[in-house]
């Protein structure tokens, strides 16, 4: 069966980026459809951050009161693993999405489930189980689908039941022991879930971990990560993986030396997910998609948009939900004739951030929370920077837990005198992020930000001896 209809705006992928577009234009008055092949919801509800966390949070609470004297004579029991999966599968509403579907039609947005793919100038062919429906949209067609997981081309992995990251934040058991190939933001967040949910945990990186990050930062998660017995083997290859008859990993090193496991997890970063679309009959590259800060994709004709993972800017979801907000501003100023080809920095119609001001964090314990540019990101950039650093040991700190580690660092713009960086490490130090953010984007003069006092006694009081150590 095959039907054909008319709407403002096609959002193809419902994840959390495509229902913020889908949404917003909505709102403002346009019609939407959202089309989606899999969990209206996606990834991040269902198999990344939210249950990554959902993971991470109660082995991160029975740590902190292990971590003070009085509340770990009062920790009487050990953790409850099962606890622990139920919590998280609490928050993926155990993989249904019908919470989702709801909103959807609450929020006036069209539904359709199906695989999509671009049959012409603002048209979208969505195949599903009664046949085809083509889609026309008068105004434009927003890409929001997402990326997907490299697989590394070492002998013998293809093909392998390995743990992919949905995998692994999905799973029913925790195993006994997991081999993790990755130094990454994921793979480091859930080699330390499963270890302290009771596995045995190695990981196995080519290069540090967390080399994005400032040197200091992820020593300090290193040092962590090996206080409680997992294996870190950084700066080495994996040339070989194999499976035996009892299901049990083999993974074998450049050295010779052989890891067995029983579940292997393979994070080795992902890519936007473009195949399938039908990019290639508008003589696009899916491999090199680009796209201007109001989401609109160049070359290709002033209706295409792209948003989150699928743009390739920053794979983030709350950059990618930044971007599909933006695009859908600027979607709706097109139509109504009022937004030209081009918008101005930190407008509504631009994502601008996204080469300022890009927050992060690692929710690993300790944490990393950073926004903005490294010293030596700023100094490629052509800023003459400096950077300011040093350990937190404050009044809040020291309240915090016994023998707390932290470490902060500002980098300034020497010229401007304003924040263009900072970093901060340290057990709950994610929540010091935004104001750092805010700072940044709102280019707040140092002289300014000195007069923003700390509150006493909390970890933030680390603001005011980065500033007094810089010369304020």
């Amino acid at each position: 069966m095959s039907e054909s209809q008319s709407i403002d705006v096609i959002v193809i992928g419902a994840g959390a980026v495509g229902e913020n577009a889908a949404g917003r234009v909505v709102e403002a008055g346009l019609s939407a459809v959202l089309v989606e092949a899999d969990l209206v919801g996606g990834e991040c509800s269902y198999w990344a951050c939210m249950p990554s966390k959902a993971l991470l949070r109660p082995p991160a609470a029975l740590a902190a009161a292990r971590s003070l004297p009085g509340a770990r004579e009062a920790v009487t029991g050990t953790l409850d693993a099962q606890q622990v999966l139920d919590r998280r599968t609490e928050f993926t509403s155990d993989w249904d999405d019908s919470s989702q579907v709801d909103w959807a039609a609450d929020a006036g947005v069209t539904l359709l489930r199906g695989r999509a793919r671009i049959s012409g100038e603002r048209e979208v062919e969505i195949t599903h189980d009664d046949g085809v429906t083509t889609v026309r949209a008068r105004h434009a067609v927003v890409l929001a689908t997402g990326s997907t997981p490299i697989e590394p081309g070492i002998d013998g992995l293809k093909g392998l039941p390995y743990w992919g990251t949905r995998e692994a934040t999905s799973t029913k058991a925790v195993p006994a022991s997991l081999t993790v190939l990755g130094g990454g933001v994921s793979g480091v967040e859930l080699a330390q879930a499963f270890s302290r949910l009771g596995s045995e945990v190695t990981i196995v990186a080519r290069s540090e971990i967390l080399g994005s990050y400032p040197a200091e930062a992820s020593r300090l998660v290193r040092r962590g990560l090996e206080k409680e017995g997992i294996t870190l083997l950084t700066s080495i290859e994996t040339t070989a993986v194999s499976q035996d008859q009892a299901g049990l990993f083999t993974v074998t090193l450049g050295t010779g030396r052989k890891i067995t496991s029983e579940k292997l997890l393979v994070s080795t970063g992902r890519h936007p997910n473009t195949s399938g679309l039908g990019l290639e009959d508008l003589r696009l590259d899916p491999k090199a998609l680009e796209a201007d800060d109001t989401g609109r994709v160049r070359d290709a004709g002033g209706w295409l948009y792209a948003v989150g993972d699928v743009a390739g800017k920053v794979l983030l979801t709350h950059q990618g939900k930044y971007e599909a907000r933006v695009a859908a501003d600027a979607i709706v100023a097109r139509a109504a004739g009022t937004l030209g080809d081009a918008a101005g920095d930190w407008s509504k119609f631009a994502s601008t951030a996204n080469r300022y001001a890009v927050p992060q964090v690692v929710f690993t314990d300790p944490e990393i929370a950073m926004v903005g540019r490294t010293l030596e990101q700023a100094s490629k950039a052509g800023i003459r920077a400096s950077e300011t650093s040093l350990a937190i040991a404050v009044g809040g700190s020291a309240l915090h837990s016994d023998g707390y580690e932290g470490w902060a660092q500002m980098v300034v713009d020497e010229e401007r005198k304003v924040l263009v960086g900072m970093t901060f490490a340290g057990p709950d130090v994610a929540e010091l992020l935004h104001g750092a953010t805010i700072a940044i984007v709102g280019e707040v003069p140092l002289d300014r930000l000195w007069h923003a006092v700390p509150s006493y006694p909390t970890i933030s009081e680390v603001w005011l001896r980065l500033l007094e150590k810089y010369g304020l």
